[in-house]
């Protein structure tokens, strides 16, 4: 069995990044649920700090399993800029995708009971309008409705944060591993790099969108939600409005990088002295 997982290609990809994906999305959406259940953090530059972290624990949990993408929107970035095969896609998204449908179902599993409290205390419905305030230790929404006041984010608004968001994610990302970049870090700090890029990005993105960054990281948590009781609240916008920001924008944005990177910035750095490349096996 070792040996055969060893050389399948398809089943290390998939457990590399579900493994990683459920690392990251665990702590990640915890760090949320407890400041809502317990108001255990004191502050935005907290969680984004969290979740930094996490994403860096994940890629060095994972990186030889798989690449640790541990993101649809990099997975479809690496197979925009030729560094991924398009046939090592489908592994990596399902990946993804299943490891934070069971990172929401362990946090639901170790929480519920207080969830349930928190909803009886505070008089919330789950289902209802009021349970969006817990609705979001799983799914993002905007306006970030942890800011405690009315904010104006509207889809486009909030379409484009998470798309410059990503954008700046995933070309620190190429920017941070590229051979051609005689300036980047040693691999064995990379990570931290990347953690770093997601601390400073969800730092400024968070209060408008909660910063999702990542299809996978709130499409399958809103789904569980869903399924556990929060039904419409996970998805109020009956207008695909989260599709679109929470999907569709880091897609987008990742696509905008790659091709910034690949066709711009990279061959700068090569014309001058470095033409080595560094590509995912």
């Amino acid at each position: 069995m070792k040996i055969y997982i060893k050389n399948n290609e398809f089943i290390s990809s998939f457990l590399g990044d579900l493994i990683g994906t459920l690392i990251l999305v665990f702590f990640g959406c915890g760090s949320i649920a407890v400041i809502i259940l317990f108001s255990s953090h004191s502050g935005l530059f907290q969680i984004a700090a969290i979740w930094g972290v996490s994403v860096a624990l994940a890629i060095y949990a994972t990186r030889h399993i798989s690449c640790a993408h541990l993101n649809p929107a990099v997975s479809i970035a690496m197979v925009v800029s030729n560094r991924m095969t398009a046939r090592k896609l489908p592994s990596y998204l399902l990946g993804q995708f299943t490891g934070a449908f069971l990172s929401a179902a362990m946090l639901y599993l170790l929480f519920s009971s207080s969830i349930a409290q928190y909803e009886n205390i505070n008089g919330i419905l789950r289902g209802g309008v009021d349970s969006i305030k817990t609705a979001m230790m799983f799914g993002e929404f905007y306006p970030n409705p942890g800011l405690g006041y009315e904010v104006p984010v509207s889809t486009m608004n909030a379409f484009l944060a998470e798309m410059v968001g990503t954008f700046a994610l995933v070309f620190l990302i190429f920017s941070l591993t590229d051979g051609c970049n005689v300036g980047r870090p040693n691999d064995s700090l990379s990570p931290l790099f990347v953690g770093l890029s997601i601390t400073i990005i969800i730092s400024v993105i968070a209060p408008l969108t909660q910063a999702g960054l990542n299809p996978a990281r709130d499409l399958s948590p809103r789904i569980f939600a869903y399924l556990a009781g929060w039904k419409e609240a996970a998805f109020p916008d009956s207008q695909w409005g989260f599709f679109t920001v929470y999907v569709l924008g880091p897609v987008v944005g990742g696509i905008l990088a790659a091709l910034l990177f690949e066709k711009i910035v990279k061959p700068i750095m090569s014309n001058r002295g470095n033409a080595k490349t560094c590509k995912c096996p």
